[in-house]
């Protein structure tokens, strides 16, 4: 690769965490096709995660009539029925129990051998069996923070806004939408075009919010 093409890469990696903005008006004419929505995910999985377990999962609401039954769960902040869809990203609590099946796919890939597979998924299962319900959902929000913050990336690359959404009574999403109690809600992010550009932020110095080696 030539310098000239890193160069080109890294100002279009800038580009995005720097005109990536919390957007909070959207034109409501813009959908994204079941697709598009697909591979923005595949692309945000691959995040890192704990243990390589992949525990988040991904409610998609982009139904008018279902992103009206979220609405008043999200406090009727409008972007719910403006943006093109609306991402609830869960933790699931069982997630662990797909380790067999990651590492089975990893085998196939040439990434590890059979006996390190087994051995692997063997102890990393009975481990989270025996993790105290509070540690797992910490692990869990951890995880699902990783890959809300790389699919709104994603999502910046390919053109679309986004905001992450902490505002909403996780109680009556599940409720309301029937989210199994191994799900543990983490946020919802709206995706979609803006309607009016996100509004600039001021960010701390560095100096203030670092420390080296001690404080």
């Amino acid at each position: 690769m030539s310098l000239e093409t890193e160069a080109k890469q890294q100002v279009s990696f800038d580009s995005v965490i720097r005109e990536r903005r919390s957007v909070r008006h959207y034109d409501p004419s813009v959908s994204i096709s079941e697709q598009e929505l697909k591979d923005m995910i595949k692309e945000a999985t691959l995040a890192p995660s704990s243990n390589n377990i992949q525990p988040w999962r991904f409610l998609i609401i982009q139904d008018p009539e279902q992103k009206q039954r979220l609405l008043p769960i999200a406090f009727n902040q409008q972007q719910v029925v403006e943006a093109a869809a609306v991402i609830a990203v869960l933790g699931d609590k069982e997630g662990y129990k797909q380790l067999g099946k990651i590492c089975r796919l990893a085998v196939e890939a040439g990434y590890m051998t059979e006996e390190f597979a087994s051995q692997y998924t063997e102890r990393t299962v009975k481990t989270y069996g025996s993790l105290p319900e509070e540690r797992l959902e910490r692990i869990l929000l951890i995880d699902g923070g990783l890959v809300s913050m790389q699919f709104m990336l994603v999502a910046k690359a390919r053109g679309y806004d986004t905001v992450p959404m902490g505002g909403y009574d996780a109680q009556k999403l599940i409720a309301e939408f029937r989210i199994p109690s191994r799900y543990v809600p983490i946020m919802l992010i709206a995706v979609g075009k803006a309607a009016s550009p996100g509004r600039p932020t001021s960010r701390l110095p560095v100096e203030d919010i670092t420390f080296w080696n001690t404080f």
